[in-house]
């Protein structure tokens, strides 16, 4: 969500309450950044399954499929009754948001999160917006399941992961932001996201944390390196601090904070105290000892996190 770039989102749905959550929060989102916001595509996926839960029998099912072009006549009614309605629901919901950009509906086959990623990577979509845990067509599929595939393979899309906790002021979507950050340059993407995020909501958003966990598993280690792993993140959070008074935000919003543990666990316990609306987090970051992938921990939060938002930026 760069200002020097456009804003395009995609949002899956399937038309359970948790993808009606990703619909207002992607409205939110939708309404903040108006100005660079170039339309909101709505993808509904469905799968063979739907032949198998609609049409009972089996016995039935195959005399359909030998009529000439009946499949065809079943899947396009079953997208009429099921499908469309869903998606012109999304819309309505995101026009009463107030969101004046174009909206696409979009119908797509076959798996869930290639899909997806296919129709994101074709559309150049900047951000795919989804819920965490909406049911998908195929019976038993979490689409939590859909969600990492979906973080693991769209890397030149920021994802969002919409979480339980909503704003309350729906005129600020993410008012308290939490950017853990490793000195990476992975790590900084999510900095520079979140700094572009805080340059448009600075006049309502309450603070940004940047926050630095020393791995106590490795402190030892760092001293006989002869680095001092708290000076070492001192500086690590001065150079992000610094990445967004270069972009003009007051200093006021933006704060720092050091924690000494296992890094996964102290971001959860972070998160859940201080109450974020969204945690922003490099899709491939490494620490300071090169050889822990950020990659982990943000896997960790993102499955053991779930009232904020999670943001994994694009690594492209």
């Amino acid at each position: 969500m760069k200002k020097c770039q456009d804003l395009k989102i995609l949002l899956p749905i399937d038309g359970s309450e948790h993808s009606k959550r990703a619909i207002e929060f992607a409205g939110n989102i939708g309404t903040s950044f108006s100005k660079s916001l170039t339309g909101i595509s709505l993808l509904r996926v469905i799968t063979g399954r739907y032949m198998y839960d609609h049409v009972p029998y089996f016995d039935i099912r195959t005399e359909i499929l030998r009529q000439p072009d009946a499949f065809a006549k079943f899947k396009q009614r079953y997208i009429d009754t099921n499908v469309k309605p869903s998606l012109d629901e999304g819309e309505k919901i995101l026009r009463d948001m107030g969101i004046g950009a174009q909206i696409e509906k979009l119908v797509a086959d076959g798996d869930p999160a290639h899909e997806i990623v296919r129709v994101a990577k074709e559309g150049n979509f900047s951000t795919i917006i989804m819920a965490r845990r909406g049911l998908s067509e195929i019976m038993g599929l979490l689409l939590g399941s859909v969600t990492d595939r979906v973080v693991h393979s769209a890397t030149g899309q920021t994802v969002y992961i919409v979480g339980q906790r909503m704003p309350k002021d729906k005129k600020c979507p993410v008012p308290k932001i939490l950017v853990p950050v490793d000195g990476s340059a992975y790590s900084m993407r999510g900095v520079e996201h979140a700094a572009c995020i805080a340059h448009e909501l600075k006049d309502c958003m309450d603070k940004v944390m940047l926050l630095r966990v020393v791995n106590l598993t490795f402190y030892e280690k760092r001293l006989k390196q002869g680095i001092d792993p708290d000076e070492e993140a001192k500086r690590i959070l001065e150079v992000a601090r610094d990445a967004f008074f270069k972009e003009g935000i007051p200093e006021k919003l933006i704060e720092t904070k050091v924690r000494l543990g296992s890094p996964h666990e102290e971001i959860i316990k972070e998160a859940e105290e201080g109450e974020y609306n969204l945690i922003i987090m490099g899709r491939k970051g490494r620490t300071a000892l090169k050889d822990i992938i950020l990659g982990g921990v943000s896997t960790t939060v993102l499955h053991r996190c779930q009232n904020p938002s999670i943001a994994i930026v694009s690594s492209e």
